[in-house]
């Protein structure tokens, strides 16, 4: 049995966590949240310690260290996005694994530096890549690869996950925090893309705002044309009808991949590979950080090139 500790653990990733910990025969023994509304906890680990401060909680798990007591062996991160890179630090630091949330970083120069950090310490970041785990994914990267070294997939991506006026005005609504509508809600579709595709070859952004974004990418072996948003109203009308505030499609050469089944278990599947050794690391990330940080950074293209059709009432 391993030892866990959670920071961030009132939010809405954070119960998939602790069902994993549970799941894999592991224990929670502190978590830390600045909100105190984590009744959550009870359903799996109700004697968890748990710490409205930071400082309480680092002190409480440098406490247990130095009693050489039940230490934590892993610290799974759950924070804002802005927060993930110093937490990850603290949990090298204080002889821990880390498992860390998407996205891992908001700035590509963190990976070089918590690698350092790794070296120092001899721990290791591990990360929620799940897509990279899911069955109908894995099938599509068989068929690419066994479909030949030369051929070009044409790829549409369409994400729409409504939210409602809350989002604004949370961290996540802060660029500088969250890092942006690409990659707060699409950090791990270009993830899956660069697994399924290869090695990214070009990247074009067409339209940006606080509520959506789309753009092209170019991989080894597929043209993408993209476009993610939480505005309701780009939910396709017809599916709206049927009371559906979420749409989400990927098409290889006009085929529909089916994968909206398959995610139930996703992260206790991440947190046995975890736990196998066989987890993602750091390195897994840099070509989705990059990515999403120079869509980030990008001034937009406009309706030029080949473009996602749902950018054309946008502009």
């Amino acid at each position: 049995m391993k030892n866990f500790a959670m920071i961030g653990a009132a939010g809405y990733i954070a119960p998939r966590h602790m069902k994993a910990i549970k799941d894999t025969g592991n224990t929670l023994i502190a978590a830390m949240d600045p909100n105190d509304s984590v009744g959550i906890i009870d359903s799996h680990f109700p004697d968890a310690a748990f710490f409205t401060e930071f400082e309480r909680f680092e002190s409480y798990l440098d406490s247990l260290r130095r009693a050489q007591a039940d230490t934590a062996d892993y610290i799974a991160i759950c924070s804002p996005n802005y927060l993930h890179e110093p937490h990850m630090r603290f949990a090298l630091k204080s002889g821990a694994d880390a498992i860390c949330e998407k996205p891992l970083v908001l700035d590509p120069a963190d990976i070089d530096a918590l690698q350092a950090i790794e070296g120092d310490t001899g721990q290791r970041v591990n990360t929620i890549l799940q897509l990279r785990l899911h069955p109908a994914i894995i099938a599509l990267r068989d068929k690419v690869a066994a479909g030949g070294h030369d051929k070009k997939h044409e790829v549409d991506l369409t994400y729409i996950t409504s939210r409602g006026n809350w989002y604004l005005q949370s961290w996540k609504g802060d660029t500088r925090k969250s890092g942006g509508i690409a990659t707060n809600i699409g950090v791990h579709f270009y993830d899956m893309l660069h697994f399924v595709f290869g090695a990214l070859q070009d990247n074009v952004v067409h339209y940006t705002s606080d509520t959506k974004a789309a753009g092209y990418l170019e991989y080894e072996h597929a043209r993408v044309r993209w476009f993610l948003s939480i505005d309701v109203t780009d939910v396709p009308e017809d599916v709206r009808a049927t009371g559906q505030r979420t749409y989400r499609s990927i098409t290889c050469d006009g085929d529909e991949i089916e994968f909206s089944g398959g995610f139930t278990d996703l992260h206790t599947r991440s947190y046995e590979e975890i736990l196998a050794g066989r987890g993602f690391g750091l390195e897994d990330n840099r070509v989705a950080i990059d990515t999403v940080t120079n869509i980030r950074t990008m001034t937009p293209n406009g309706a030029t090139g080949d473009y996602h059709p749902f950018i054309k009432g946008l502009l």
